[in-house]
């Protein structure tokens, strides 16, 4: 079951009721979870206020009196030949974090150096995910029958495998209430990304979605890979730009194309996808970013292994200096839902707009429940140089 996308806007959202009894949850832990599969974000007239348009500062300059001679890519040279698939990123220096996305748990923006690592070019794909579970005979929490010792008191009948689907309202809907476009449905997992009838046959170059960080974490051990850290994604995605809006550059629609797989239209009822794309795309249909990798931003939210909390950059930045391989919180807290264990996500999805979600904005951040996947959550992988 999965929650990421904004819970630290300047607008404070309500938490769930503690007596909400387990039957509903179970709907509504998955689907609530999925509010931020939808980039769970508020909409940009919350953010900015009624009446405002949605904007953003040409290249933010974080503060203090450091400047870009700060920021650098490194010239370390790859320790070998490539592992299939993979693409060296020498490390350096940058700054992490976003100053102008109005997202609290983005700041403060703060130096941090990461050493070189090797990265998937793009997200893990269906097919890729397919010879996983061939080899092993995983079975993904999307495909497992809730635990009846987690919900004593759920009818049985909701007690099958499923997951969270995107499904549009047939007509605009306020945008305070996820569960209008969110829906369990039973049967969705990897292999059948809406539900019963659907398929990846077709898709194989699809990123897998429905994915749940210990899914993702099963496949990485498998590969002989691991998860990126929450600053080797920021870090890789931005592809040597410094201080860029988003994984490309600072325009959103550069030369009037646009640059990777989001919402175009009235979130949440009508997508144009005037992008050649109302759901997924295949993970190299859109440009590589200055590294080249793929989908670094939009397609599928990617989870990283950080613990998630939303003061975290607060701390680094209160430490002082330069942050060397941060590798996230030693525990996860929320506070828009105490309790539930969350991992880092980034990069935002084809479901992320400028009405309601910009979480493609590279140095912006998302969250998950351990737990929960949704039919926008993928995953890559990296290994360290030696």
């Amino acid at each position: 079951m999965e929650r990421h996308g904004d819970r630290t806007n300047t607008k404070k959202s309500q938490p769930a009721p503690a007596n909400t009894p387990s039957w509903r949850r179970l709907g509504m832990f998955i689907l609530i979870v999925a509010t931020v599969a939808a980039g769970g974000c508020k909409s940009a007239h919350e953010r900015t206020g009624a009446g405002q348009t949605h904007q953003h500062a040409a290249n933010p300059t974080p503060p203090g009196a450091q400047s870009a001679a700060a920021v650098s890519v490194n010239k370390t040279p790859p320790p070998g030949p490539a592992p299939a698939g993979m693409v060296w990123i020498p490390g350096g220096t940058f700054w992490m974090g976003c100053e102008d996305c109005e997202m609290p748990d983005a700041l403060p923006a703060h130096l941090v150096t990461v050493d070189g690592f090797w990265i998937d070019q793009t997200p893990v794909t269906n097919a890729e995910f397919e010879r996983f579970v061939k080899a092993t005979k995983y079975v993904t929490i999307a495909e497992r029958p809730p635990d009846p010792k987690d919900f004593p008191n759920a009818p049985p009948e909701m007690l099958v495998p499923g997951c969270a689907v995107f499904t549009p309202p047939p007509a605009d809907v306020p945008l305070d209430d996820p569960l209008r476009w969110w829906r369990y449905v039973k049967g969705a997992s990897w292999k059948r990304p809406e539900g019963p009838g659907s398929s990846v046959k077709g898709r194989e170059s699809h990123p897998a979605v429905h994915i749940a960080w210990d899914d993702a974490i099963a496949y990485a051990k498998w590969a002989g890979k691991r998860l990126p850290t929450e600053a080797e994604f920021e870090f890789a995605a931005r592809g040597g730009l410094d201080r860029n809006r988003y994984a490309w550059g600072n325009e959103l629609k550069p030369g009037g194309q646009w640059p990777a797989n989001i919402w175009q239209g009235r979130f949440p009822a009508q997508n144009t996808a005037e992008d050649g794309y109302a759901r997924s795309s295949p993970v190299t249909a859109f440009p590589a970013n200055g590294f080249g990798l793929y989908d670094m931003g939009g397609n599928v939210w990617q989870w990283c292994s950080d613990w998630y909390r939303p003061d975290y950059f607060e701390k680094l930045a209160a430490a002082g200096g330069v942050a060397r391989n941060p590798r996230g919180p030693e525990d996860s807290y929320d506070p828009q839902e105490p309790g539930i264990p969350k991992r880092v996500q980034k990069g935002g999805s084809f479901l992320c707009s400028d009405q309601y979600c910009t979480r493609y904005l590279v140095g912006s951040r998302g969250k998950g429940a351990v737990d929960s996947g949704a039919s926008n959550v993928g995953f890559r992988c990296v290994m360290p140089a030696v």
